[in-house]
């Protein structure tokens, strides 16, 4: 598996997510990646440009990409709900800080996830790609999917994500 796609626990085993559900699949990435949680905003078709990333909003002032990871993982795409969100995340990039909006069906919270609750994820058995998965973690509510980042927009980037998890600076 990718080197990148490495989870960062804390010494004492633990990783502070942002939940989110997409279809019928609670999602997470990590906190520390999350720059907004936006209500809907007009979007923008981009002609020509890939489905997963195929518009933008502008957020004071400035434009930022959406993507739809539910055509990372082959669900279908769907109406927004009075529950949608835009997930804005910045990751790091050989090129510089790169932000992009995950649209959402709801956002959770903020949570922790235990590294001795997850697991990889299995090679047989699964209705995605395995290389879109970081880890898969065991909670109460259910499992709570990492998906990998790297995987899905190193792609379609000019450059390449150099680290997902850093605190980037302004």
């Amino acid at each position: 598996m990718d080197d990148l796609a490495h989870i960062e626990w804390s010494p004492e085993g633990e990783l502070e997510v942002l939940t989110f559900d997409l279809q019928s699949e609670t999602f997470a990435v990590e906190a520390v990646l999350v720059r907004e949680i936006l209500d809907l905003l007009p979007e923008t078709a981009v002609p020509g440009a890939n489905p997963l990333v195929g518009s933008v909003v502008n957020f004071r002032g400035k434009i930022i990409p959406i993507a739809d990871l539910r055509l990372a993982f082959g669900f279908p795409r769907t109406d927004p709900t009075m529950d949608s969100r835009i997930v804005v995340i910045e990751l790091a990039t050989d090129n510089g800080p790169f932000q992009v909006g995950i649209r959402t069906d709801k956002v959770h919270e903020v949570a922790t996830l235990h590294r001795d609750a997850s697991e990889a994820p299995p090679a047989v058995g699964l209705r995605w790609r395995r290389d879109y998965l970081r880890a898969m973690v065991r909670r109460p509510s259910g499992v709570v999917i990492l998906p990998n980042l790297v995987a899905i927009f190193n792609p379609l980037l000019g450059g390449k994500i150099v680290d997902p998890l850093p605190v980037l600076e302004k």
